[in-house]
């Protein structure tokens, strides 16, 4: 299953309406005085849109990266508008002002900050484009962020939500890769201390609201810090040789796509599936290789026709689409 131009276009039409949307009920939109009692464009003047911060940005992931990738598409023009008119310096800064602010230290760790690299890196391959320059100041604000905070995380959050420590991660050292040396050495030594002498997992998958497997984020973390040689046996002794690939992943079942929590399994579904296609490019060959690809393509027909249709899912979904349609 690959991204072609129609389902290019629903998922840009979904996301453009999106990121310039106030929610009424803006869930990060913290009140420390009368000063705060604001609109959220006001705080945020980039990512003000959307149900919450974190949306707004990898909303704006996804559509520069349809533009990227469709550039004639019927959305790409006002898409690039936008784009010139938010990835302001004057903008950027008064996003980073609200990191100093007292009770920011926290604000979006770690989901929030994962994103806002992903979404530099996308931004830093429009050439043409100064949106990866303005934003650079943002990125380097939340990769010095992350090695304070895994200097000090003693355990890894592997809850199905925000919290979890290795979905961020793994957004973050794609990053790090190619920007930031010390970063990249700190979540490849983190990762290893964490995860590397797990085996035989044997956690209760799925929880009623998680858009994230445990097991599967971090399998999909140590994909990327591993070479193949070191990473195969470690995932067949954490998850094929017990039988859980064999068992424990059936695509979820969404019962009410208009509760926002509950339309959190259509993440997962699609979560799900773009790890699952990870672990098989990085395996193959294997003997096991035909379930990973199995299981892709089943979680990605169980949540794409689901993608657009409902707010609640609409706002945020089509960013874990793409996820799972673009890797490999």
């Amino acid at each position: 299953m690959k991204l072609t131009p129609d389902i290019a276009a629903q998922f840009a039409g979904a996301a453009l309406g999106h990121v310039t949307r106030e929610y009424p009920y803006k869930l990060d939109h913290v009140l420390l005085g009368d000063h705060d009692a604001v609109p959220p464009r006001m705080l945020h003047p980039i990512f003000f849109g959307s149900f919450d911060w974190h949306s707004c940005v990898h909303g704006w992931w996804t559509l520069l990266t349809l533009c990227r990738r469709h550039p004639d598409m019927a959305e790409a023009e006002a898409i690039t508008a936008l784009a010139d008119s938010s990835f302001t310096t004057e903008k950027v800064a008064a996003e980073i002002a609200y990191l100093d602010r007292p009770m920011s230290a926290g604000f979006e760790r770690p989901y929030g900050w994962g994103w806002l690299l992903y979404l530099h890196q996308e931004a830093s391959r429009h050439g043409d484009k100064p949106w990866g320059a303005s934003l650079e100041p943002l990125a380097r604000t939340f990769a010095e962020r992350f090695k304070s905070y895994l200097a000090k995380l003693t355990y890894p959050i592997t809850v199905g939500t925000h919290f979890n420590t290795a979905f961020a991660l793994t957004l973050a050292h794609e990053w790090a890769m190619h920007r930031d040396s010390e970063l990249l050495t700190t979540i490849e030594r983190w990762a290893e201390e964490a995860f590397s002498g797990r085996s035989d997992y044997r956690g209760w998958e799925p929880g009623g609201d998680e858009f994230l497997s445990p097991a599967l984020t971090a399998a999909h973390l140590m994909s990327r810090v591993r070479e193949r040689a070191d990473f195969t046996p470690w995932l067949e002794a954490f998850l094929i040789d017990g039988g859980q690939i064999d068992h424990m992943f059936d695509p979820a079942f969404v019962s009410d796509r208009s509760d926002g929590k509950i339309a959190h399994l259509d993440g997962l579904n699609l979560s799900r599936a773009w790890a699952f296609r990870a672990l098989a490019h990085k395996i193959a060959p294997h003997p096991r290789l035909p379930i990973f690809e199995a299981l892709a393509d089943a979680h990605l027909d169980a949540a794409l026709p689901h993608v657009t249709g409902d707010y609640m899912g609409e706002h945020w979904l089509a960013s874990f689409a793409l996820l799972a349609l673009l890797e490999g």
